[in-house]
């Protein structure tokens, strides 16, 4: 009897009658072309309005620089808004020619933010031991030729709220607040990060060392979302990778309990992540994912694959999904997508 009182049916058919809706305004809409540019509007409303921040000037320094054997990492700061600077490392390869080189905006999944993704501990000194999701691939892009931009994403590292910090979790994060601040104020997490993604690419575009045309991003779990979320709406990016994260939200951020960024209001209304990945088209995308990933399952991955090539097939251009399922979980393997990255920016 007490199986009649849980919501379980209620829930299904608001999903089932969002997924009605939005198979009626496709069918409606015409073609795909007709359907981006709505796609692209509703978006840009459900992550919220930061326009009023666009010129604010970054103001960029160098805050530290360290000369690796052959590599070079700078500790850079840039703002984004009043109250909001954002610590960054620039990782590159020694080299003494002078040109600009193409440039990869690297965004870091849940952990210990961007020290993270470029090998080093929480308290700056080497990681030799504590494993990573995010391996060892700002490296492996910097010997590649790329200058390697990887941000601070807010809530993370250096950029929790005041009340997170000092509790002595390396991993801990300020997201549900941010997320539930923002929600509250009409805007959202996910906007906010989006918006600090684009102010990237300015700042990398500001740089001597960087050809401003030639600017790809890769992104790992929710650092994935960042950056197919920016890609879709920041045409700048001419590359996307994206590392354990592409799914459906039926699939992956419904079916089971996910960072609360992860949730747009309304989004099921008018597409599901697939439709949302497909905004990056025709550019190339490339997509890697574990195939015993347990936060984004392996067989919606297939399933969201599917609808891009779709997607990528009404360009002429299919061939330009790339997806890599690999043997293992929940992190960045990179055995084809660095390479694939090189050719491709």
């Amino acid at each position: 009897m007490a199986a009649m009182w849980n919501p379980d049916s209620f829930v299904e058919q608001l999903l089932n009658k969002a997924q009605a809706l939005r198979d009626k305004k496709m069918s409606d809409g015409g073609d795909w072309n007709t359907h981006r540019l709505r796609l692209r509007q509703r978006l840009t409303e459900t992550l919220g309005d930061f326009s009023d921040y666009a010129n604010v000037p970054l103001d960029p320094r160098e805050l530290e620089r360290a000369e690796l054997d052959s590599f070079i990492r700078e500790r850079v700061e840039y703002r984004t808004a009043d109250g909001l600077l954002v610590p960054a490392y620039v990782v590159s390869r020694k080299e003494s020619t002078g040109q600009r080189r193409p440039a990869i905006l690297a965004l870091h999944g849940h952990g210990w933010g961007s020290r993270e993704m470029v090998g080093l501990l929480p308290d700056g000194l080497p990681n030799t031991s504590v494993p990573s999701g995010h391996g060892g691939t700002v490296l492996e892009l910097a010997a590649r030729g790329f200058v390697v931009l990887i941000p601070e994403i807010v809530g993370f590292g250096d950029r929790l709220l005041l009340r997170d910090e000092g509790g002595g979790e390396p991993k801990a994060n300020s997201c549900f607040p941010l997320a539930a601040a923002l929600l509250l104020a009409g805007k959202t997490l996910a906007g906010l990060r989006v918006y600090e993604a684009s102010r990237a690419i300015d700042y990398l575009a500001m740089r001597t060392d960087v050809d401003a045309d030639r600017i790809g991003v890769i992104g790992f779990s929710g650092g994935g979302m960042v950056a197919s979320l920016a890609a879709a709406l920041d045409e700048r990016l001419r590359t996307v990778a994206i590392y354990g994260y592409t799914n459906t939200y039926r699939g992956s951020i419904l079916n089971r309990s996910h960072c609360l960024d992860n949730y747009l209001p309304g989004v099921l209304q008018y597409a599901e992540m697939p439709e949302l990945l497909g905004l990056i088209a025709p550019r190339p995308l490339f997509i890697e994912s574990g195939k015993e990933d347990p936060l984004f399952p392996a067989r919606h991955v297939i399933d969201a694959v599917k609808v891009l090539k779709d997607i990528y097939r009404s360009y002429g251009c299919e061939e330009r999904v790339t997806l890599d399922l690999f043997e293992g979980a929940h992190e960045i393997k990179g055995r084809a997508s660095f390479d694939w990255l090189q050719a491709m920016v």
